[in-house]
């Protein structure tokens, strides 16, 4: 029926309910009242009913009645994010005064609601006593939108009765599945299923198996499972990927006329070595008297993908692409991203490109954006162009060098001026044929990285530059300036370890930032004061209000470089080509801009969860062949139950456990440290260490260690490596015992 019938007996409904407090009502009996008698109407009342128990509109009770719903004294909504242990945090964005907080949910107030559900909740009365640190609670009164319409899981079988466990621990309920449902699923397939009603929280979730992944155990299953669990789409739909095979790769002489023809100037490419989605190409001209004319040329994914098509709605929905531990899951079909739209060597591409005559200096004396033609002459990995930068010979080297010249320069001339250099190591793992891990090495950050880089800032923002002096919107790349109880926090962190970190009340100078980073690089307490440092930073965003950027110290700047991976390119390329169209103007209003961001926003954080995950997973999976085995690490926290180590080769961490260790052991909150209280022995943060793996479980990500030579030189209990039985033993223990430092923290977020 029409959305107006159901609208109109949705009023009728609540307004019975509200005549009739005391009363409740199954949908038979309100439609009595109500006189609905024609069949298609019951249906559509049918359906408001369970809409108006589920998302909370109305009280639900035994039997499928529901009764009227008295408002609360304060109410607010948010969205809901739970802990594997089962309680809850609610960011409340609604009404405004409270916009920003976030309150706590015990779980057995969580109703039906899910994580990643936006809510309405009920709050507490604040008390008078209460310590400040402490958040409010609250009680979730209905599920005003679901956050996900399905999850991922290990299917089972009681009787004829199916289950989904998930996979994401934050869904603490197993999903029921109708024998009918089951999808062709066998007993221990990873599976995708649909979460169909939740309208009672001592009942289970009800859904429908829609995807068989796989046997759980089957090469590239636990990743492809792991990624959808973290919302990253798999397949394109037929229709998508039929529209993009339509679509030819030929450049047209009548496109070409219309275009500024580059393909006499020497372009390039540099990028990974099994990349296959070239999205930008670059040329480095000497223009003479110290002057330099940069090319950063940009796969034109705009030309291809009509704005509101059916490919355009697809790669809005994935918005990104996400790169897995062992494959790329792409935004956009790969006849478009490897084929049509891919600035691959020695053919004739379609770019929009932004060329800019820059100085000796890194300053930019002028730019245009312009629709071009262009053709790569050569297609260099980033270890071919690093070769070359290190003098190896090349047809292009005198480009390649000059481009390197200018990267530096940039990178001088950008820390000069205050930008963050946070040069956090990246991992690798290596993987065989069947996707199991065979090594894990630090990635290698070159001068060829950074040429790239550097040509890609100038360019995103020069485009940024170029729209902010038209006040035309985009959905600029923004990132706030540190919140100062981090800060502060931060400041209280670094100072048992000896450093210093100035501020006045939390406002922090970026070239302070700067010069603690240097002050610890290269000592063994440097990735943890570096990882304190990240998170006491701002998350980047997309968003049309600019604010600009902190951390690169940049006051306009937006994505322009990734059109075929990034969904916020794509919007910055029309509002561009629009702007440069006098007569019709950006097209695009904050309002849509606003909504379009802020779920590009989600998406990449969605992403970019599956991608650590992924890595992580085979990570532990590399630490389970090598239980027993001794490896090097520092302590990277440490906790009232234990000690967690990162293994310098491995770069993974572990957990040793308080009651593995010797002594008698007390934590000192105010130095983040253990002591004996026998020896006076401290352990803290920084300090190295030797130890051996105990037990590893990929499921959970968590690694049972045992020192083998004690923070500080102690030596631990040594012994003989750990029979299969104990590594069992301990694998079942770090079940319960591994907690990650993020969990362990979780309930000091209540505080």
């Amino acid at each position: 029926m029409a959305d107006k019938d159901a609208d109109a007996l949705r009023s009728q409904i609540l307004s019975y309910l509200a005549r009739h407090k005391d009363q409740s009502y199954r949908a038979k009996e309100l439609s009595k009242v109500l006189n609905v008698t024609n069949q298609g109407r019951y249906q559509t009342l049918l359906k408001v009913v369970d809409d108006l128990r589920d998302t909370g509109a109305a009280l639900g009770e035994r039997g499928g009645r529901i009764r009227h719903k008295p408002p609360s004294e304060k109410t607010a909504e948010g969205t809901l994010s739970v802990s594997p242990q089962g309680f809850g945090f609610v960011a409340l964005d609604t009404p405004e005064d409270l916009a920003g907080t976030e309150v706590f949910v015990q779980p057995r107030r969580m109703g039906t609601a899910l994580h990643g559900d936006r809510v309405r909740v009920a709050l507490a009365a604040e008390k008078k006593d209460r310590d400040p640190d402490r958040k409010r609670e609250a009680e979730v009164e209905a599920v005003v939108e679901r956050g996900r319409a399905q999850t991922v899981g290990t299917f089972s079988t009681t009787g004829k009765t199916g289950w989904v466990s998930p996979d994401d621990k934050r869904i603490s309920k197993d999903v029921y599945v109708a024998r009918d449902s089951w999808g062709g699923a066998e007993p221990g397939d990873k599976v995708v299923v649909t979460i169909d009603r939740y309208d009672d929280p001592k009942a289970s979730p009800e859904g429908t198996v829609v995807s068989v992944l796989g046997p759980a155990g089957a090469p590239g299953v636990d990743v492809l499972a792991l990624a959808l669990a973290h919302g990253a789409p798999s397949d394109f739909p037929p229709e998508v990927e039929a529209e993009a095979e339509k679509i030819t790769i030929g450049v047209t002489k009548k496109e070409v006329a219309r275009r500024l023809d580059l393909r006499d100037e020497l372009v390039f490419t540099i990028d990974p070595e099994d990349a296959k989605d070239f999205d930008d190409a670059v040329h480095v001209r000497d223009l003479g008297g110290g002057m330099m004319e940069v090319g950063v040329h940009i796969a034109d994914v705009s030309h291809y993908v009509p704005e509101g098509g059916v490919i355009d709605e697809e790669a809005y929905d994935r918005a990104t692409s996400t790169y897995l531990v062992d494959r790329v899951i792409p935004m956009l079909p790969e006849a478009l991203s490897n084929g049509v739209c891919s600035l691959r060597p020695r053919e004739d591409k379609l770019a929009y490109s932004c060329i800019m005559t820059v100085d000796g200096g890194g300053n930019v004396h002028a730019w245009e954006v312009r629709e071009t033609v262009i053709h790569s002459h050569e297609r260099f990995t980033y270890a071919g162009a690093q070769a070359i930068l290190d003098g190896a010979d090349h047809e292009l080297a005198g480009e390649v060098r000059r481009a390197g010249r200018l990267a530096e320069t940039l990178t001088a001339k950008r820390m000069a001026e205050g930008a963050i250099d946070f040069d956090v190591p990246e991992v690798k793992v290596r993987l065989d044929e069947d996707g199991r891990p065979v090594d894990v090495v630090e990635k290698e950050r070159q001068a060829s990285n950074r040429l790239v880089e550097e040509l890609m800032l100038l360019a995103n923002r020069a485009v940024a530059t170029a729209a902010s002096m038209r006040d035309v919107p985009l959905p600029y790349r923004i990132h706030d300036r540190p919140d100062r109880d981090r800060i502060e926090a931060l400041a209280d962190f670094v100072r048992p370890f000896g450093y210093t970190l100035p501020h006045t009340e939390g406002a922090v100078v970026r070239s302070d930032l700067n010069d603690l980073l240097k002050e610890v690089k290269g000592k063994p307490v440097a990735p943890i004061i570096e990882q304190a440092a990240i998170r006491s930073m701002s998350k980047a965003v997309y968003s049309p209000h600019n604010i600009g950027h902190y951390g690169l110290g940049f006051e306009n700047y937006a994505h322009f470089t990734s059109p075929i991976r990034r969904y916020p390119d794509l919007i910055t390329h029309r509002i561009l080509k629009r702007m440069q169209d006098q007569q019709e103007g950006p097209r695009y209003s904050v309002d849509r801009l606003e909504e379009e961001a802020e779920h590009c926003s989600e998406r990449e954080r969605e992403a970019t969860e599956a991608e650590r995950e992924s890595v992580k997973l085979k990570q532990v999976e590399y630490a389970a062949q090598h239980v027993g085995d001794e490896f090097d690490g520092v302590a990277v926290g440490v906790t009232k139950f234990g000690v967690f180590v990162q293994m310098t080769k491995l770069l993974v961490e572990g957990l040793v456990h308080v009651r593995d260790m010797d002594g008698y052991w007390e934590y000192d909150d105010k130095r983040y440290a253990l002591v004996d209280g026998r020896s006076n022995h401290r352990i803290q943060v920084g300090d190295t260490c030797r130890v051996r793996i105990d037990a590893a479980d990929p499921e959970t990500r968590r690694v049972d260690l045992a020192f083998v030579t004690m923070p500080g030189g102690t030596p631990g209990r040594e012994g003989r490596p750990p029979s299969r039985a104990k590594a069992r033993q301990g694998k079942k223990r770090s079940r319960g015992a591994g907690r990650s430092r993020k969990e362990a923290g979780s309930k000091k977020r209540r505080r």
